[in-house]
């Protein structure tokens, strides 16, 4: 049986959340409210909407498995065959790909469990990119559209922090138990990520040093819930572990990464001397 689609706006519930009215009846927990507490009233009739679920119920009998196909495309066509032709095979090769890659990066001296251990850890980095929007002065002084938010804000954490404004995709200390932006561990996720995704690695270190992250003083943004926290300065040796990794795998190393964050780095070193670290 096909998967029932239904439509929402992509908007926060206003009434719920601030006590204002809402622009639309039909708010991004609407896909929420019908999958709890079965309220088809919550979810767009007319099916339209900036958010969208598709709802399919399955059972599965203890030890059993089930499979759900999706295919995307830009616009809806007349299929002349069958979408799916060819999809068992294509996901297949795939696997085959990962199977490689990751038998590759993985020591010959490990032990089969050992094996899936690192495979795991590796899909959690892989799998702990998200989306990362904070913009600090719209935080601490509101959107003009909305409810303003308390005067004490203004002086409360990050208030000093109001060039920050990130607006990337980020690797997360956790995807799920702490999605929280934090220089420290992305310091040292950037090491096994770089066996993984090299060029990903290097970006994500010179990302928190680019001046929409990065103090006017030199301090790199420590935590989303304190950026002033002071953090030890691994920034610059897991940049230099990042470069070795290159190093080591391609035979050569990027100098050109290094010159570019090198002076961002020597920065963040003088702010920890003078501000966090003065007596030696």
């Amino acid at each position: 049986r096909s998967p029932v689609l239904v439509f929402t706006e992509n908007e926060s519930n206003a009434e719920l959340l601030w006590n204002s009215p809402n622009e639309s009846m039909f708010t991004k927990d609407s896909i929420n409210d019908l999958v709890v507490n079965k309220d088809w009233t919550r979810v767009n009739p007319r099916r339209s909407g900036t958010k969208c679920a598709a709802i399919l119920t399955r059972k599965v009998a203890p030890g059993g498995h089930a499979e759900v196909w999706t295919r995307f495309a830009k616009h809806i066509e007349p299929c002349k065959k069958d979408p799916f032709e060819g999809f068992a095979e294509m996901f297949t090769r795939r696997q085959r790909d990962a199977d490689e890659f990751h038998a590759s990066i993985t020591p010959p001296s490990l032990s089969d469990d050992q094996r899936k251990i690192q495979r795991q850890a590796n899909a959690g980095l892989l799998w702990s990119k998200a989306f990362y929007h904070y913009d600090v002065e719209l935080w601490l002084d509101g959107d003009p559209i909305l409810v303003k938010p308390p005067e004490a804000r203004k002086h409360g954490r990050n208030h000093t922090w109001r060039h920050f404004s990130a607006l990337d995709v980020i690797s997360m200390p956790d995807g799920w138990e702490y999605p929280q932006f934090a220089t420290w561990d992305l310091a040292f996720h950037c090491i096994p990520l770089a066996y993984l995704d090299i060029e990903w690695a290097k970006r994500q270190l010179s990302l928190v040093t680019r001046e929409w992250f990065m103090h006017p003083n030199g301090a790199l943004p420590a935590c989303e819930w304190n950026f002033e926290g002071a953090n030890p300065p691994v920034h610059a040796w897991a940049t230099l572990r990042v470069y070795n990794i290159e190093k080591k795998i391609s035979g050569k190393g990027d100098i050109e990464f290094l010159e570019r964050i090198f002076l961002k780095l020597l920065l963040n070193f003088t702010w920890w001397v003078n501000r966090k670290d003065s007596e030696g």
